[in-house]
């Protein structure tokens, strides 16, 4: 339940687009993402989650579901410490017990 963004290539490089969505499921592999409005994806972008300061995850689209959300692949494994800083800015209640560790 982190707010996200995804960001893609229009028109080749001509022109860079950005749309919302939130993240509803997440590992370390792969995501379900909730988007608020129908568009067309191409098969490979970037997601940035801004509340965790992660940026440029590339994603590849496995499958567009009925209900407005979009199943994807990450192009490269996040760390346990990057779905740690996610959780700990989610606002699901599993997660409410998540603290930053600023040390490490």
């Amino acid at each position: 339940m982190n707010a996200a963004r995804i960001e893609y290539t229009e028109k080749g490089v001509m022109h860079a687009a950005s749309r919302r969505c939130d993240i509803v499921r997440i590992s370390m592999s792969s995501a379900t993402l909730a988007i608020l409005t129908q568009f067309n994806l191409p098969k490979q972008f970037y997601l940035d989650i801004p509340d965790a300061r992660i940026t440029k995850v590339g994603c590849l689209l496995m499958k567009v579901n009925a209900n407005n959300t979009i199943e994807v692949r990450f192009l490269r494994l996040l760390t346990q410490k990057e779905l740690n800083k996610i959780f700990v800015y989610s606002t699901h209640p599993a997660h409410k017990d998540y603290v930053l560790d600023i040390r490490a």
